[in-house]
């Protein structure tokens, strides 16, 4: 197909049908008289004759297409993006991230702020963290470029709030300790492998 065919709109096998609207009243007579050939056609009352049926439906016949938010919820896609979650190591319990401060620098929209110090162990810790969800447009660039993959975006999508601190707090994206096993790993470096049980190799005696 050419470019001049390409930019003919008619092009295809679409069979278009002309509707007949008439002509749009102009002064103030014609379109009392549009009201009032609409009126006595009962389009009015079709429209709430369907009005009156879904409600009937929903009242009386159980074919509610409503939810009771925030009591029921709609079930969201498994790839579905929101509120970061602050991610653990597996085997001590530690939180993943290193302080590195990547995800800092390449937030745009300036929301993350992050301050590190040296433990007792001269570990480089993070002793203070916080994303502002009232800024945060969840682009996922502090996730991506994450080397440890400790900052991910989680299902929860619920940012409402009366205090602007509790949009920010690191405890509530870091996993509870308790619900470890239950903490949901995404591809990517860093990620536990299925099959990471198999790729365990015993340290040689003999170098």
């Amino acid at each position: 197909m050419g470019l001049e065919q390409f930019k003919n709109r008619n092009v295809g096998t679409q069979n278009y049908k002309m509707l007949d609207l008439g002509e749009s009243p102009k002064t103030g007579m014609d379109k009392f008289k549009q009201v009032v050939n609409r009126t006595f056609k009962l389009e009015l009352l079709v429209g709430l004759g369907v009005t009156m049926r879904e409600m009937i439906n929903a009242l009386f016949r159980g074919q509610m297409h409503t939810v009771k938010y925030p009591f029921e919820k709609l079930p969201i896609s498994p790839r579905y993006r929101a509120i970061h979650d602050m991610l653990r190591l597996l085997e001590s319990g530690h939180y993943r991230c290193i302080g590195c401060g990547l995800c800092e620098k390449i937030c745009i929209s300036n929301c993350i702020t992050m301050d590190t110090r040296y433990d007792e162990n001269q570990r480089k810790e993070v002793s203070e963290y916080t994303i502002n969800f009232g800024r945060c447009i969840f682009c996922g660039y502090c996730a991506e470029v994450c080397p440890e993959l400790a900052i991910v975006h989680g299902p929860r999508y619920e940012t409402a709030s009366e205090q602007r601190a509790s949009f920010s707090l690191f405890e509530d994206m870091l996993t509870p300790i308790d619900k470890l096993n239950l903490q949901q790993e995404y591809d990517g470096f860093g990620a536990v492998s299925p099959n990471a049980d198999e790729n365990i190799k015993k340290t040689p005696l003999a170098y």
